[in-house]
């Protein structure tokens, strides 16, 4: 076990519970009987969009589950090989839109292992903190759904409350609530102020308090630990044969994060522990996040002590756009600007790849550059598309009624997954 890694245990029944009764499952029996097909999705609410999963059943247990994924897709890839890296920027907000800014970074990184630069130290501060509040934000939502989905309403009007603080805070920092497009090649767009900085530090010191709120309404439910105990159980070499990343393979008991293991941004200055389940079920995939949301608001705090001064551009005239006071003022920086903008930027060639942790797990690009202000290729590795693979080994043989909640454990964003 490496020194970072936490197991999440779970915690007992409560007192005059039945053990025995978490465990009935319905037996289905020898006889096949008289099956038939049925079609979950696209549009069915508990899929979070245009999700299909082609069902074959018996009675009311799955005998076998085929997920169809693509409605969604929009031909990200190909729009970032025609528009070029500083206009692509905005479409990255429309990946896994429930964490933008998170996005936002996972390209910027990118885009600037191709042109060779770094990203000063404030900037790269200020990205660390907009990559953990996102973080939070998405598994917020993904906790509220998951929940709601199964039945408890309380738990989403708690979460959706806080992520309306977050995104008070997204809005005052990048000017957007949703699409935020806040991130530059060699840095940010805007500043942070001390008074925004204390008032996130703020949030994240009293957010352990709310989460505690949350465990108590779900965490020794017994409904929601009937639900979702020992149902869609991914085994550790399930998870590493499939390429699971994020929260769904560490709940099988790999304690991979590309935050711990190859560190970027702000990371590796500040501690946090990597969260660890032992069962890899839906309950165990609960608990990691839950877990996750208490040190991304650790994180936060650690980075916005350790706040260095400075600038949050990069001094690379070739590569970086210039500062958006002297766009509005100059005349020599406009023109620099709309040079870059339209194409005259002469990239280095070869080829880089870049990872980085989404909420969602390991996202990151591969680009092949061979000069110019566009890649010749663009590969983005999306972890909702890689974590939806393991849909057809583990929802067949579980009720129907349990696919809403085996669903809500994976977390994932369509329009992420098609892309």
């Amino acid at each position: 076990m490496s020194d970072h890694e936490t197991i999440v245990a779970k915690p007992p029944l409560p007192t005059g519970e039945n053990p025995e009764f978490a465990d009935i499952r319905l037996d289905a029996g020898d006889d096949p009987g008289e099956r038939m097909v049925l079609n979950m999705g696209p549009q069915h609410p508990s899929t979070h969009g245009v999700l299909r999963i082609l069902l074959e059943i018996d009675g009311e247990r799955v005998v076998t589950a085929v997920p169809d994924v693509g409605y969604l897709h929009r031909g990200k890839e190909k729009i970032g090989e025609s528009l070029g890296y500083h206009r692509y920027i905005p479409y990255t907000d429309r990946l896994d839109y429930l964490a933008p800014l998170a996005n936002n970074c996972s390209a910027t990184w990118a885009f600037e292992k191709v042109c060779g630069i770094q990203a000063p130290e404030r900037a790269e501060a200020i990205r660390t903190i907009g990559c953990e509040l996102a973080r939070i934000s998405a598994h917020l939502l993904g906790l509220g759904a998951y929940a709601m989905d199964v039945g408890a309403m309380t738990v989403f009007l708690y979460t959706f409350s806080e992520r309306e603080t977050l995104y008070n805070f997204f809005e005052y920092l990048t000017g957007a609530r949703f699409t935020t497009t806040y991130t530059r090649i060699g840095g940010v767009s805007r500043d942070a102020e001390e008074g925004w900085l204390k008032d996130v530090r703020a949030f994240a010191e009293t957010l352990h308090a709310k989460a505690d709120t949350w465990e108590n309404l779900l965490t020794n439910n017994r409904i929601w630990r009937i639900r979702n105990e020992g149902v869609a159980v991914i085994t550790r070499e399930m998870a590493l044969s499939y390429g699971l990343t994020g929260p769904v393979l560490r709940a099988s008991g790999v304690p991979y994060d590309v935050r711990k293991d190859r560190p970027y941004g702000f990371y590796d200055r500040v501690d946090f522990e990597v969260p660890v389940g032992r069962h890899g079920d839906c309950y165990d995939r609960y608990l990691v996040r839950m877990a996750e949301i208490r040190q991304s608001a650790r994180i936060v705090t650690q980075v916005i002590d350790q706040m260095p001064d400075g600038p949050i551009l990069a001094d690379e005239p070739k590569f970086v756009l210039p500062d958006k006071q002297g766009v509005m003022t100059g005349m020599e920086q406009l023109i620099h600007q709309f040079m870059l903008i339209t194409g005259e930027m002469d990239t280095p060639k070869g080829e880089v790849h870049s990872h980085t942790e989404l909420p969602k797990g390991e996202g990151g690009y591969i680009i092949r550059s061979e000069g110019g202000a566009a890649p010749w290729r663009l590969k983005y590795r999306a972890p909702s598309f890689v974590n939806l693979q393991i849909l057809k080994d583990i929802i067949p043989g579980n009720m129907i009624a349990d696919i809403v909640a085996i669903l809500g454990s994976i977390d994932f964003v369509m329009g992420e997954c098609d892309k």
